[in-house]
C-alpha cells in the first residue's frame, strides 16, 4: 500500500488539504516566536482531531497548515476548533503584545481559505510552505 494512504474502518484514503488563516484586518500581528507557538499548538490540535500535520509555516499577518485527514472528519467543525482554541492560548500567552494591535479580544478572520491539494503535488506545496517569509 501507498505510504501516503491511511486506513481508517472501512476506508483508506489520502485526503489533504492546504488552510490559510488570516489575522483579524490582516493586521501584521506574528512574530518568529508566535508562528513557533501557533505551530506546537495546531500540530497538538491535530493529533487530537486524529490527522496529521505535514507542513506549518507562516509570515506576521497569516500562516498556512497542510495537514492529512480521514474522510469522516468535518472539516469546518475542525476549523472552528483550531481558530477558537489557538486564538485562545495565543491572547492569553501574547496578551500583551496582541493588546497593543487589537482592542478587542480576537486573532483570526472569520474567513479562511482551504484547498484539496490534488491539483498540485505535494513537494511543491510543501516547498512553498517551506519558502514562507517567516518574521524574526
Amino acid at each position: 500500500m501507498n505510504k501516503d494512504f491511511v486506513s481508517s474502518g472501512r476506508s483508506v484514503s489520502d485526503l489533504k488539504a492546504h488552510l490559510v488563516l488570516t489575522t483579524k484586518y490582516r493586521k501584521d500581528v506574528f512574530t518568529g516566536e508566535m508562528i513557533e507557538r501557533v505551530h506546537e499548538i495546531m500540530f497538538d490540535l491535530c493529533k487530537k482531531w486524529d490527522c496529521k500535520l505535514i507542513e506549518f509555516n507562516g509570515e506576521s499577518n497569516h500562516v498556512h497548515l497542510l495537514f492529512q485527514y480521514y474522510p469522516q472528519m468535518e472539516l469546518p467543525k475542525f476549523i472552528n476548533s483550531i481558530k477558537s482554541v489557538s486564538s485562545r492560548k495565543i491572547r492569553q500567552e501574547y496578551s500583551e503584545h496582541l493588546n497593543k494591535i487589537y482592542w478587542k479580544k480576537v486573532l483570526w478572520n472569520e474567513s479562511y481559505f482551504i484547498a484539496s491539494c490534488g491539483g498540485v503535488t505535494i513537494s511543491v506545496l510543501k516547498k512553498y510552505i517551506e519558502g514562507q517569509d517567516k518574521p524574526q
